[in-house]
């Protein structure tokens, strides 16, 4: 008997009961890592069972196609082991939804199907007994059945893949280039020794040794919950890597992954971990990713696979829409999440649609996989109400409030209602000054009517490149002292380190207010009250929309600015997100996704495929825009017209692209101003022809009323 996977010209072969071997050792001891080594090796014993059949060995010299992971399933359902066998059945499709014995496609019309005889099994292979999980429910208990589903899923197909690979490639693929927790600790050690010695309360630097070292402590205590609450300033990417590692080297974990919203926070402090751990130990999983040779680039194509490396930094979307989804190329990784510290970056930005499966999800993570979590923030939701209550979070970071008091860089003042006139003569007598507004199109029209030498706009249709550019023009003259004025939507709000004299923020919910002021004499170089952030609220206009997901947070921030003097305090915060998640209610689970697990008990009838379609974080469809105004940007756009098709070659030219919503792409498209480039079921490239609505100073001219976060 023989493996699928053959080549014409090299006519390799495995016989199926050694591929079986290999998957099982593998599978077990992924699972072993949430106590489950049998269940992972009884699953991978048996998955290619319908290889056995007649009709498979004619498939094997040109054939039809032959579904033979049915068989395994089939086994395993009528033993009672159904969520062995949901894995075995979606090996290759993905997991299936429950469904019905009428439902061919789903995974209890599949164990009705008929099949070809594939008996011949039991002469190499034994049915496996398994032993009783040792799974903890929380809550009914289906969430928690489906998501160790998934995980067991994700044991099976990583070992299906490798084992493959291995293969295939005659055993010539380099895997797990990294170092070990404990050097990688030693080697963070060494970096931040000559700091932990400073125990000056009344200096910055002797504040942040205050925290390194109550991340230190911490570090070795029980795995649970934990809360990072930092203010701007506090040093908070080496403090919570600090934690990270000490808690891994004390509990024998295998990773740590760091999850954050935006994609240049993720760029700033992935190369602070390389700098400090090597490169060869951080792996960025996002789309922006450009590597220095072709050899980092199949090493981390290798490690995105299945997140094999020892840090991992990825976005919010990546690591939930994974844990959501049910295709074996998204979740190969998700069993390595087991026995990780998992660091949640401005941790108020997790996805508030979603915000109750995520919260299940990462409940499920503390409570049996072996996972530790780390809220780090310095705006801190109120997300006890969704925990459980035997997970309660502590906190790490000694006197939170005396910190907040010590870091306060900037006075913040609410100046209430004003005209956009007003603004603009506030701004106009400003020599540095970040102005952040609501609505792209207000942000323009300040931008224009203040346009002039060293006054900039920032917008997401700018493509990377450019407002790489642009960013690095501001910073050298905030530092160099010289006039600067910068008009901006909320994409500067985190992830970029400007140190301006004054900040300008138009009302939005406080976590932004707080983010904003964080741009306020960031280094401290100037006395508080010098250093002005003004709120205000503009006078409404016809033409001005404010995005639909910025309007219960203005309303909800304008309640706590009348009941709170200082908005920025811990205690504003903490009420100001009790109020936003209980006016939010049902919505914090828009598709109703938990109560869908729950309900599949005591059947097993869970809604893998359909869950996966829904789960969404960034609902909103965008279309990829490239502009080639940059010789290399033109180099790129003839590769993709030969017909170039590379990881590697569209994330380059990713940093010559802009996403803009489909509305703008239909407005642009009608009236004949893109080409398309290349289209195809995972990139869809457009070129835009009319080069001059793409300026140095606006970006790329369409009509604007969407806010940029969800973008950034």
């Amino acid at each position: 008997m023989y493996l699928a996977h053959i080549s014409e010209d090299k006519l390799r072969e495995q016989s199926i009961i050694e591929h079986a071997k290999e998957v099982a050792k593998l599978g077990g001891m992924f699972a072993a890592c949430f106590d489950c080594g049998e269940w992972g090796d009884g699953c991978g014993s048996v998955h290619d069972i319908g290889k056995y059949s007649m009709e498979f060995q004619q498939r094997l010299h040109g054939g039809p196609k032959v579904d033979h992971a049915t068989a395994g399933a089939q086994e395993l359902f009528r033993n009672g082991n159904v969520m062995q066998a949901y894995c075995v059945a979606g090996h290759h499709s993905g997991l299936p939804d429950g469904g019905s014995p009428a439902e061919p496609a789903t995974f209890y019309g599949r164990m009705k199907k008929g099949l070809k005889d594939y008996q011949a099994f039991k002469t190499e292979i034994e049915i496996p007994a398994f032993p009783d999980a040792p799974l903890k429910p929380i809550g009914k208990g289906g969430f928690s059945a489906a998501f160790f589903i998934r995980m067991l899923f994700s044991c099976l197909v990583d070992a299906d893949y490798l084992d493959t690979e291995r293969f295939m490639k005659q055993g010539k693929i380099s895997r797990g280039n990294y170092d070990s927790i404990e050097q990688l600790f030693d080697r963070l050690y060494k970096h931040i020794a000559s700091w932990l010695i400073n125990y000056d309360k009344d200096t910055v630097n002797g504040r942040r040794s205050a925290i390194l070292r109550a991340c230190l402590e911490k570090g070795i205590e029980q795995q649970g919950l934990y809360q990072l609450t930092m203010p701007t300033g506090g040093g908070k990417t080496v403090s919570s890597l600090t934690f990270a590692l000490q808690h891994a080297k004390e509990h024998h974990l295998e990773r740590i992954i760091y999850v954050i919203p935006f994609t240049s926070i993720i760029e700033q402090n992935a190369q602070v971990f390389k700098d400090i751990l090597g490169k060869n130990n951080v792996l960025e999983n996002h789309c922006n990713v450009v590597c220095d040779n072709d050899e980092e680039l199949e090493d981390m194509q290798l490690a995105a696979e299945n997140w094999d490396k020892p840090v991992i930094v990825t976005t919010n979307v990546q690591f939930f829409e994974s844990l959501f989804a049910n295709k074996t190329s998204k979740c190969r990784k998700i069993h390595n999440i087991s026995k990780s510290v998992i660091i949640f970056d401005e941790a108020q930005m997790l996805p508030v649609n979603y915000l109750r499966p995520c919260i299940q999800a990462i409940s499920e993570l503390i409570y049996n996989y072996h996972c530790s979590v780390v809220l780090c923030t310095a705006t801190q939701p109120a997300l006890k109400p969704f925990f459980p209550e035997f997970i309660e979070a502590e906190e790490i970071c000694p006197d939170v409030k005396g910190q907040y008091d010590f870091f306060k860089r900037t006075k913040v003042k609410n100046i209430g209602e004003i005209s956009e006139e007003t603004l603009i003569s506030e701004l106009e007598g400003k020599q540095q000054v970040l102005c952040i507004l609501n609505s792209r199109k207000r942000v323009q029209r300040v931008y224009e009517s203040l346009k002039g030498e060293k006054i900039y706009h920032l917008s997401t249709y700018m493509y990377p490149k450019h407002r790489r550019y642009i960013l690095d023009r501001i910073t050298r003259n905030l530092k160099h002292g010289r006039p600067c004025k910068l008009i901006a939507t909320s994409l500067v709000e985190a992830g970029v380190d400007f140190d301006f004299a004054s900040v300008f923020r138009e009302l939005a919910g406080i976590d932004s207010v707080i983010q904003a002021a964080g741009r306020c004499n960031r280094e401290g170089n100037r006395e508080k009250d010098e250093s002005e952030t003004i709120i205000f609220s503009l006078e409404q206009s016809e033409d001005i929309h404010i995005p639909r997901q910025l309007k219960l947070p203005i309303s909800v921030a304008k309640q706590i600015t009348k009941k709170y003097e200082d908005i920025t305090s811990p205690e504003a915060v903490h009420e100001y997100f009790q109020r936003l998640y209980h006016f939010r209610g049902e919505s914090l689970d828009i598709k109703n996704i938990v109560e869908s697990f729950e309900k599949g008990i005591p059947s097993f009838n869970f809604p893998f495929a359909a869950t996966a379609k829904e789960f969404h974080i960034i609902e909103s469809q965008t279309k990829t825009i490239l502009v080639d105004k940059e010789p290399e940007a033109m180099e790129l756009v003839e590769r993709l017209r030969r017909g170039e098709h590379s990881r590697e070659l569209f994330r380059t030219a990713g940093q010559y692209c802009v996403s803009i919503y489909e509305n703008d792409f239909k407005n642009l498209d009608g009236a004949g101003m893109l080409d398309a480039l290349c289209t195809n079921i995972d990139t869809d490239f457009y070129v835009l022809r009319d080069k001059e609505l793409y300026t140095d100073d606006r970006g790329l001219t369409v009509r604007a009323e969407r806010g940029d976060a969800l973008l950034w």
